[in-house]
């Protein structure tokens, strides 16, 4: 091989590797930016993107139902039936709407590139805004769902069945299933910049999965929660200490502590170059 020969393979070889980097870089930049556009929004915009998310992540709860109830019971229906888990996702993460899992990534990013006291405010503000709205979203549907006719009568057994099934687990299995909830919801966050295009499959797949695995997920099971509350099959204490704080802790450590923390992890040396 010539000299020249060589310099050229070296510089190509410079170039795929800055590439690269700048790749994860544009990600973060973008997915940062993003979340400094949502710490900058008024409260009132955020309560009530976050209940309009608490309301349409329900879809994914009837969206199951629907394909329980009208699938026919093989082997087969428990993978279809997860399809429908999707149907909420897709309307929250593409309407633009606030979901409190989103934010465990999108949120922390401008906190790590700019850590202080201000900032982890600014933070723990939105999160409890947009974790408080997507709970009363949550209650609001399940209360239409439970005491109106707007459900064909059929689907009831189902969607009780989907939500005894959810918040049914032990506290540890909880709070461990929903580990991997985050994880999977954090790492959709990040490839969603990237997506060219193809973000709704991105979406279907990864929420797919977090249903197929069986894995629990703080807002999309409080609306299975809220169902049992309010036809007063389970109480408050119960689902307060056996589904929503083990889930809520497994989500926040899945989405922030492990896929938010790499992530920062791979490009934080190159922030600044």
């Amino acid at each position: 091989m010539s000299p020249k020969t060589r310099r050229e393979k070296a510089k190509e070889n410079r170039s795929i590797e800055e590439a690269k980097s700048l790749g994860a870089k544009l990600i973060f930049e973008v997915v940062r930016q993003e979340g400094e556009e949502e710490l900058s929004r008024p409260i009132l915009s955020l309560m009530w993107s976050g209940v309009a998310a608490g309301i349409m992540i329900s879809l994914s709860v009837l969206g199951e139902a629907i394909f329980r109830t009208h699938l026919p019971d093989t082997e087969a229906r428990f993978l279809l039936e997860n399809l429908g888990y999707s149907l909420g996702f897709m309307v929250v993460i593409l309407g633009g709407m606030q979901l409190f899992t989103e934010n465990t990534i999108t949120t922390v990013l401008p906190l790590m590139s700019r850590p202080g006291t201000r900032m982890l405010w600014r933070v723990a503000r939105l999160w409890g805004v947009v974790l408080a709205a997507n709970v009363a979203g949550a209650f609001v549907i399940a209360t239409f769902y439970a005491h109106t006719p707007a459900l064909p009568a059929n689907l009831m057994p189902a969607l009780m069945e989907l939500s005894h099934h959810a918040t049914g687990m032990p506290p540890a299995e909880s709070f461990f299933r929903a580990i991997p909830a985050g994880v999977i919801i954090a790492a959709l966050v990040w490839m969603m910049p990237n997506s060219e295009g193809f973000g709704f499959w991105v979406i279907l797949v990864f929420t797919w999965l977090i249903a197929a695995g069986d894995f629990t997920h703080v807002i999309a099971g409080s609306v299975e929660m809220a169902l049992l509350m309010v036809t007063g099959e389970l109480g408050f204490w119960s689902a307060l200490t056996g589904f929503f704080l083990p889930v809520l802790a497994g989500n926040v450590i899945g989405g922030t502590v492990i896929f938010t923390l790499i992530t920062y992890g791979q490009v934080r040396h190159e922030l600044h170059r």
